[in-house]
This record gives structure tokens, C-alpha cells and sequence, in this order.
């Protein structure tokens, strides 16, 4: 029989190209591919070898991103010390940028996910440096009109019914705020880069590094040179600028992304290729902002309450936490996602399926663990954040409520991990029994 013509990988979608060419290959090739074709129960020591690679590469993740949101985290709680407007201020102004900005640039750049992480699985390395560039040249102009929604945000609160005062500062706070809106675009194009590849531990010293500073220069604004709040903001700004120059120092000279990153090509100014990524990238966004606006509008609605200065602070402090403690599942997710692209890049959708169940595991057994935590520690928490009595047990009530919800939270994270990784289908089907099968696979292998 004669064998099917060659089709050259696609410099947009590699995998998709190999696909395609395996669907059209003749009935000799199914030998080969019937290597991958396995129903047997998973072994303990494969889901033991896939659990260490994912805590491998999830580690440094989980870490990377506890640091990076512990910017705004910090900068809010230097801002509660000077008082529940300030508070309620840049609580209101963090949920707003939030909103419109920081989860839509988070949840384009996840198309990286799938573009990066599959380029490198079939070692097509020279594609992800001109991937990256495009994603950033998507996330630049696509930062220019949400700058300018946060430039209006005192009247945009205001006409949504906020209370002036409230509106007026918060406004303040996000105007300071908007250089940060484009490093964070480009920092979030650097980490997909790197984590395609498995090369994340660079980025733990350059963002412990940069959290640290953050503090003092934190600490010297607000309180020292009396910028008060907007010193918060400025103090954000400089730090994520900071991570996005060194990560992207480290991208230029560091030998490991020497395949990888080949400098800046022309390649990425492509117009199709630029709507190939947009057609990935905006369904994605849609998915990380609806996950997202579900818990910062609450900020906002609190707003509209009776006593909007302690209800809008509460939930800041409530969902600051259960955002840092998301930080972990959202590790998992990413490591998951790697996984699962570099696997269906290299042709292995058995191993792919296999990083499916030990996520769900994994991020079954950190729900129950990081919700015990909130239940035993709720009665303390909101002294971080303050001294008033009446914040401080609100923030023990509401953190019970919290509890349960990260738990849930957790897996739809890993979940959401999965779908960026198998952007075609191949194992999304068996997404929803994951957790069930592989408690099951391990009761038999025991």
C-alpha cells in the first residue's frame, strides 16, 4: 500500500499537523501507533515516576505564584493600617483591576499553554520564542484600552452605584496601578515560555528576590515618604517591572533557552498566526475570567451594601486569602497542562491520561488538607490585616465559607489545566471521572 504523503509540521500547530498525518496514514502505521493504545490498569511505580515530575515542576510553580500575589497581598495589608477608607479603597481598586484587566491578560496568555507546550513536546523548540513574542504582542495592545478603563475607574464605580468616597480613592489607587497592567501581560507570557519547558526554578530567586523588595519599598512609600495608598500601588508597579526585566534577562542570556528563544523574529507579526492565537486565547480568557469575577465582584456588590467600608474590606481579606491558598491547586493546574501538552506532543496520550489522574489526586488531597487550615485558623487570621475587633471576627465567619469553596476550587483548577494542555479533545472526555478512577486504580493495585 502505498504510504501516505509527508505533511510538514505547521509552524502554528505542530501537533495538529502530526495529527493529521496519523489520521491519514495507512494500515501498516497502525503498529506503531498501537504502542500508545493501552486499557490496563495503571501501576503504582508509574503513578508514583508521574506524581514526583509533577511535584517537580509544580513545586517551584506553586512558589513562583504564592510570591508574585503576594505583592498585591502585602500591599493591601500595609494599606489596612491606615485605616478602613484606605482599606476599603484598595480593596475595591485590587478587585477592579482584577476584573477587567489582570484575569482577561492571565487567561490570553493560557494559550500558551497549549501552543508552547506542544511546540516543545514535538520539539519543534524554534517555535515557542516566535509564539511567545506574538502572545505579547497581543497582550501589549490589548492592555491599551483596559489602561484607559482603569484611568476612568472612580466614575465607573460611581455610576455602578458605589459610594463616592470609596469610588473617588479607589480611582486613585487603580490610576497608579496601570504601569503595572503591561508588565504583567509580558510577565505572564515569560512564565507559559518557561514552563513549557520545564524550566521554572529560575524564576523562584528572581521573584523571591523581587517580593522582598517589595516590602521594603512598600513599607518606604507608604509610611516614610507619605505617599500613603497610591505608594502601594507604585510599589506593585515597580515590582512586577522588576520580574518581567530579570525573567526576561535570564530568557536573552541564560543558555538553557538558547534553542528555545533565537532573539525576535518576523515570524510573529503574521496576521494569520496572530488569529490562530486569538482563537485560542480569547475562549481561554473567557474561562479564567468567569473563574475570576465570581469572586472579585463580590468586592464590588459589597460596595452596594449598608456599611460598605467594612463589608468590602472583609471580603477583601476573605478572598486575598482564599486567592493565596488557590495559588497552590493553581501550581497543579499548570504543571498538569505542561504535562499533558508535552505528552500529546510527543505522541504518548496513555502517559497524558496518566498526569490527568495523579493531578486529581494530588489536588483532592491539598483541598481537604488547606481547608482543615482554614477551619482551625479563622478565629486569627484577619489580625494581619488589622487590629478592630468587628473585622476581625467577620473574617473568621467568612472564612468557614471559604473552606469548603477551595476545595471545589482546587479541582475545577486542575481541571481547567487539563482542557489548556488537550486543546483537541483527547482525554477531556474522561476528565469527569478522573478522581473516582484513579481511587479505584489505586484500590486495585494495592
Amino acid at each position: 500500500m502505498e504510504a501516505a504523503e509527508e505533511i510538514k509540521p505547521d509552524i502554528e500547530a505542530p501537533l495538529l499537523s502530526e495529527r493529521k498525518n496519523h489520521n491519514n496514514s495507512n494500515v501498516d502505521d497502525d503498529d506503531d501507533s498501537s504502542k500508545e493504545i493501552r486499557t490496563s490498569p495503571f501501576k503504582i511505580d508509574e503513578i508514583w515516576e508521574e506524581m514526583k515530575q509533577q511535584l517537580k515542576l509544580a513545586g517551584p510553580l506553586v512558589t513562583y505564584n504564592l510570591l508574585v500575589f503576594s505583592l498585591q497581598v502585602v500591599s493591601v495589608m500595609f494599606v489596612g493600617h491606615l485605616g478602613e477608607l484606605p482599606l476599603s479603597a484598595a480593596s475595591m481598586a485590587t478587585s477592579f483591576a482584577s476584573v477587567t484587566g489582570f484575569s482577561l491578560l492571565r487567561g490570553m496568555a493560557n494559550a500558551l499553554d497549549t501552543f508552547c507546550g506542544q511546540s516543545y513536546g514535538a520539539k519543534q523548540y524554534s517555535l515557542l520564542g516566535i509564539q511567545t513574542q506574538r502572545a505579547m504582542l497581543v497582550l501589549v495592545l490589548i492592555s491599551i484600552p483596559l489602561a484607559l478603563v482603569w484611568a476612568n475607574t472612580a466614575q465607573i464605580l460611581a455610576f455602578a452605584g458605589q459610594d463616592p468616597e470609596i469610588s473617588a480613592e479607589a480611582g486613585v489607587y487603580a490610576l497608579y496601578m496601570i504601569p503595572s497592567l503591561f508588565a504583567f501581560g509580558l510577565l505572564q507570557c515569560l512564565l507559559m515560555f518557561l514552563q513549557a519547558q520545564n524550566n521554572v526554578f529560575p524564576m523562584l530567586p528572581i521573584a523571591a528576590f523581587s517580593t522582598l523588595l517589595h516590602i521594603l519599598v512598600c513599607w518606604l512609600l507608604v509610611f516614610k515618604l507619605g505617599f500613603r495608598h497610591k505608594g502601594a500601588a507604585i510599589s506593585n508597579c515597580i515590582s512586577y517591572w522588576m520580574i518581567v526585566t530579570l525573567l526576561g534577562l535570564y530568557v536573552r542570556f541564560s543558555t538553557s533557552c538558547k534553542e528555545t528563544w533565537t532573539g525576535f523574529s518576523n515570524k510573529a507579526l503574521d496576521i494569520g498566526a496572530i488569529f490562530k492565537f486569538l482563537r485560542l486565547a480569547l475562549p481561554s480568557s473567557v474561562m479564567t475570567c468567569l473563574e475570576i469575577w465570581s469572586f472579585e465582584m463580590m468586592v464590588l456588590l459589597a460596595g452596594l451594601l449598608p456599611n460598605p467600608k467594612l463589608e468590602a474590606s472583609v471580603l477583601s481579606i476573605s478572598l486575598n486569602t482564599a486567592t493565596t491558598l488557590f495559588m497552590i491547586p493553581l501550581g497543579l493546574g499548570g504543571a498538569t497542562s505542561t504535562r499533558v501538552a508535552n505528552e500529546l506532543g510527543a505522541g504518548r496520550p496513555y502517559v497524558a491520561r496518566l498526569a490527568v489522574l495523579v493531578s486529581m489526586l494530588m489536588v483532592n488531597i491539598e483541598g481537604i488538607s488547606a481547608a482543615l487550615a482554614l477551619i482551625l485558623g479563622h478565629n486569627f487570621w484577619g489580625y494581619c490585616y488589622g487590629n478592630k475587633q468587628e473585622v476581625v471576627k467577620y473574617v473568621g465567619q467568612v472564612l468557614l465559607l471559604v473552606a469548603p469553596s477551595h476545595f471545589v476550587d482546587g479541582m475545577q483548577s486542575v481541571l481547567s489545566g487539563i482542557v489548556d494542555g488537550d486543546y483537541n479533545g483527547n482525554i477531556c472526555p474522561s476528565v469527569v471521572s478522573a478522581n473516582h478512577n484513579v481511587t479505584h486504580r489505586l484500590g486495585k493495585r494495592s
